[in-house]
């Protein structure tokens, strides 16, 4: 056995079911291994920053990482913007990067670089196997590191010879770590700040939990404080029957002015509101100077946990939802922000996975959907935009029942459109919603926050005309079939058609 079997083998039984690949050269010896030993489903993308997006909305959905194998530094360095997103989510993910055979990198050969440099910028954990008998345990000890608590990126450095040398040796899982404990006087302080004019903000794996964020809603009913969430999240599960927990707002203005009123913030995985960018005249810390904040549960501990302690300490239960109602679909008319947000939310069947990467369209889509069947929504963590059609593509393999519903900006969608191809190839039941305003008009919208007066040149760099794109064309390119609609009731009856057909689907709203 060589050490890229023993590697393979290793993970198989630590838990790792797939593999998102984009492999070169350097990585033969684990495709053969992938190949001989079967144990892992191999999904190709043909784009490193889709394989690491699937990862990443893999991991989201399926609760525990998947394994990427990647081609040296560029191939790591295409996946970054990504790997980017999947480190803000903390989504467990285990990276296998091939490098040249450590006798062979003396030569500064081409594609020779510092490939643990690189994957220090988007991972929480680094090493690089030094032999074909220890790859395994660097692997699962990876592993281990990823699926820790609340999830991490990790990244194994292997080198050809150390694959495909003979002495590879099964290493045995590691247990991860698991959430570091609270703090018994945090909890008595969080106690003593609740009442009117505190804001609970909560994030992480509260968020993914119906009856943490059940029980939150009953501590807010009981002691008058309000809820909110952070603006970007890995994953929250909404609809009927669950708690509804507004968003800090994107636009800083918006964000300050509903941030205003508290006096107390009470943070459950969750960090202080910043705003995104800095901007004349703007603070980049969105609540206010004088408000007292209050770290309940960091990242790395507990947030559920947290929840039920406030819970006990005041006596809160859980409350009972009262559902906002399911908006109708949409008369024939264009496809204005409101129309098309009611759409969409119209068509929802329960246990849908909403990708997110809408930026500046269907702006009504969440509040109208909060009384829609069960489902989950999966935003863009980290801000680099591409990752709606990947993180589909990953959402789509861990939940292969579930249909997987796209919110994606036009320009943003071409950094990633080869995930098309991917979902084609595995038949996987992804209907992407393509907004075609035909610019990049979140940026048009931050160039005038900024106090410029831009000209013709400035607005031509943000402009996605001459020539126009042609999503239904650029998917039946890669095998999927697709259709423009430019009518609100046109794409409710499109879409609920697709989302219950096999197989993926493009539908290009022209706005």
């Amino acid at each position: 056995m060589n050490g890229a079997e023993s590697l393979v083998r290793s993970l198989s039984t630590g838990g790792v079911e797939v593999c998102f690949a984009n492999p070169g050269t350097s990585e033969m010896q684990f495709v053969d291994a992938l190949d001989r030993t079967r144990l892992m489903r191999c999904v190709l993308g043909l784009f490193e920053g889709v394989v690491s997006g699937a990862a990443d909305g893999y991991a989201r959905m399926a609760g525990k990482p998947a394994m990427t194998l990647l081609h040296l530094a560029p191939g790591l360095a295409n996946a970054g913007a990504n790997l980017h997103n999947a480190k803000k989510a903390r989504s467990p993910m285990l990276n296998i990067v091939g490098n040249h055979a450590l006798r062979h990198l003396r030569y500064d050969a081409p594609l020779t670089a510092d490939v643990p440099a690189t994957a220090a910028v988007f991972s929480d954990w680094v090493r690089t196997a030094q032999a074909a008998d220890s790859i395994a345990r660097d692997a699962i000890e990876g592993l281990a590191v990823a699926t820790s608590h609340p999830g991490r990126i990790a990244t194994l450095i292997a080198p050809a010879d150390i694959g495909w040398d003979e002495g590879g040796v099964i290493a045995r899982p590691i247990p991860p770590h698991g959430p570091r404990p609270l703090d018994p006087q945090v909890i008595r302080h969080a106690v003593a700040a609740l009442g009117s004019g505190a804001l609970i903000l909560c994030g992480g794996t509260v968020l993914e939990d119906p009856a943490s964020t059940r029980l939150l809603a009953g501590i807010a009913k009981r002691t008058g404080a309000q809820l909110m969430a952070p603006g970007s999240n890995r994953r929250i599960e909404r609809g009927a029957g669950r708690a509804v927990i507004p968003r800090v707002p994107y636009p800083i203005d918006m964000a300050i002015e509903r941030l205003a009123p508290f006096r107390r913030a009470i943070l459950i995985e969750a960090q202080p509101p910043v705003a995104f960018f800095a901007y004349p005249e703007r603070p980049s810390l969105l609540l206010p100077e004088a408000c007292e904040v209050i770290q309940l549960a960091e990242f790395d501990q507990d947030g559920r946990a947290a929840v039920r302690a406030l819970a006990d300490a005041v006596g809160a239960r859980p409350a009972r939802m009262t559902d906002a109602p399911r908006p109708e679909k949409p008369q024939a008319g264009p496809l204005e922000d409101l129309a098309l947000s009611a759409a969409i939310a119209s068509a929802l069947p329960e246990g849908a996975i909403i990708i997110d990467e809408s930026l500046t369209s269907a702006n009504e889509m969440e509040r109208l959907s909060s009384g829609a069947p069960p489902h989950s929504w999966l935003s863009i963590t980290g801000g680099a935009i591409g990752i709606g059609p990947p993180l589909s593509t990953g959402a789509a393999v861990a939940c292969p029942d579930r249909p997987v519903v796209v919110l994606q900006a036009d320009g943003s969608a071409m950094y990633t459109i080869q995930a098309l191809w991917t979902q084609a190839r595995e038949s996987l039941n992804v209907t992407t919603i393509v907004f075609a305003n035909k610019s990049y008009d979140l940026l048009k919208q931050e160039l005038f926050k900024v106090g410029a007066n831009p000209g013709p040149d400035a607005l031509n760099m943000l402009d996605l005309r001459r020539p126009e794109l042609d999503f239904v064309a650029l998917a039946r390119g890669m095998g999927v079939p697709g259709q423009r609609v430019d009518c609100a009731a046109e794409l409710h009856r499109v879409l609920s058609a697709a989302i219950h057909e096999p197989g993926p689907f493009v539908i290009e709203a022209i706005l």
